[in-house]
């Protein structure tokens, strides 16, 4: 029971972390998908342009459909479909053009909306006077809804001399080639004064005149898939960008662990006031200050956690669990050195509990990594992982404790028993040494007596003690004669 607080406050904090990972991957999980999913948009862009140039090669260039004069009038449709589709189809959206190849008052149609396209320059009108030809033939193509499409360049002049007043554009005096004349201005007027259509039925092709010439497609086509290309690296660049971690959503794991975490102490505190046998409603001032110091002090942990989880799983190569653990670590340790500088620990406690912190922190981001892999639904895995680690841990602790206090009692009995035995040699031994020391320095008496005889009688048993041959020991008068006179 006592390990259940702290094993809840283990899988908040494992949730926690995995529910950082979570965001995290789901920023990758959406790149990758951008990725693929342009692959896809760029193929299908390709392959517009693709389709393009084949029909303009066989249909318009092989076929001469048109002659030397018109020609360029069907390569500007089928590349007017295939690039507008293509630009389209880049952004990942669908076709919007289709020809329309019946030589009919309908060149395209693009989302319902009827178009004839207008690509000449005979009469130096801008293609009105085509437009002008084709209202005669079907007066109502506008009122139906329909529009005429001309090359972007023309319609860029038409809308800039339509716009210019006669008393400006009499100032156009004549055409320098880089630009339109006041002739140009009064055939662009006569047209909308004379005309049944005013200028927005008029649009811009995607295409200028020159670049639908026989000689020119290629390239232009070439040109088009260049652009599509970059546009396609931008679009790759700009989910790149935003698949970074940002600001915005590290504040969100911030503010979200911090509550988690002190919403927990919370819980953790109530519970443990209650179990004291203090109901609810009897709480007092002091024990609500007690819980609410807890929580705070949690809740700025959990924003630590969190901060420290969201940066270390982004900038640095660390699994959410294993970040969350070396912030538990941290807290563990830093709170193991306050005790050691207030003295309530000694120097050898502050570093087995540190190994322990640091022991269990591992079990703990080890279980949540596994049971992530093993049951991969995010938080619900690092739970239930870290749950039966930690418990398996705990039994693993528990069991090895019970043998290692068995092996300890058994290490001292047989301790105990060796030093009863010892001391009682050791006895034994002092008393022999005793009994020598005693009869050694008795020896030592005799042997140095002022009493010549007690002295001599003396030496003599000191010798043979001393183990001196028998032969050498002067304990008798011949002997004493014989080594002095002889």
């Amino acid at each position: 029971m006592n390990d259940l607080p702290k094993l809840v406050r283990s899988n908040q904090e494992q949730a926690v972390a995995s529910w950082v990972n979570y965001l995290n991957q789901l920023r990758i999980d959406d790149l990758l998908s951008a990725f693929r999913q342009q692959d896809e948009n760029l193929l299908n862009a390709l392959n517009s342009i693709d389709e393009a140039i084949r029909r303009i090669d066989l249909e318009v260039v092989t076929a001469n459909r048109g002659g030397q004069h018109g020609m360029h009038g069907f390569i500007a449709e089928i590349a007017e479909v295939g690039i507008s589709n293509a630009r389209q189809q880049i952004l990942g959206q669908a076709p919007v053009y289709q020809w329309v190849n019946d030589n009919g008052p309908v060149d395209l149609i693009r989302c319902g909306v009827e178009i004839q396209q207008k690509f000449v320059a005979a009469g130096g009108s801008f293609s009105l006077g085509a437009i002008a030809e084709h209202l005669q033939k079907y007066p109502d193509f506008v009122q139906n809804g329909g529009k005429y499409q001309i090359p972007a360049d023309y319609f860029e002049v038409i809308k800039e001399l339509y716009s210019l007043p006669q008393d400006e554009a009499g100032k156009l005096l004549s055409r320098n080639g880089d630009g339109p004349s006041f002739k140009d201005w009064r055939r662009i007027d006569a047209f909308f004064q004379e005309g049944s259509i005013g200028i927005d039925a008029l649009e811009p092709s995607t295409l200028e005149y020159h670049e639908v010439q026989r000689g020119a497609y290629e390239s232009t086509m070439a040109a088009e898939e260049t652009s599509l290309r970059s546009t396609d690296q931008a679009l790759r660049d700009n989910a790149y960008q935003e698949s970074l971690p940002n600001l915005q959503e590290g504040a969100k794991a911030t503010l979200a662990a911090a509550v988690i975490e002190g919403g927990t102490a919370f819980a953790l505190a109530v519970a443990a006031k209650r179990r004291e046998g203090t109901r609810l409603k009897e709480f007092s001032e002091q024990d609500w200050l007690d819980i609410a110091g807890e929580s705070g002090f949690s809740f700025v942990k959990g924003g630590v956690r969190g901060v420290s989880i969201y940066t270390l799983t982004n900038f640095t190569a660390t699994s959410a669990a294993v970040a969350s653990s070396i912030v538990t670590v941290a807290f563990g340790i830093a709170d193991q050195a306050n005790k050691l500088r207030c003295g309530e620990i000694d120097q050898l406690e502050f570093i087995e509990n540190s190994e322990l912190f640091a022991l269990e922190a591992a079990v703990s981001a080890l279980s949540s990594f596994v049971g992530q892999a093993l049951i991969p639904v995010p938080v619900l895995g690092a739970v239930i992982g870290n749950t039966v680690g930690t418990m398996m841990y705990k039994a693993a602790a528990s069991s090895l404790s019970k043998r290692e206090a068995e092996l300890i009692e058994r290490y001292l009995s047989e301790q105990r028993m060796l030093d009863d035995q010892l001391a009682g040699e050791y006895q034994e031994l002092t008393e022999k040494l005793d009994q020598a020391m005693s009869d050694y320095l008795g020896l030592l008496e005799r042997a140095f007596s002022p009493d010549v005889q007690v002295a001599l009688i003396g030496s003599a048993e000191l010798a043979r003690r001393l183990d001196v041959s028998a032969d050498e020991i002067l304990d008798s008068d011949e002997k004493v004669h014989a080594y002095f006179l002889d």
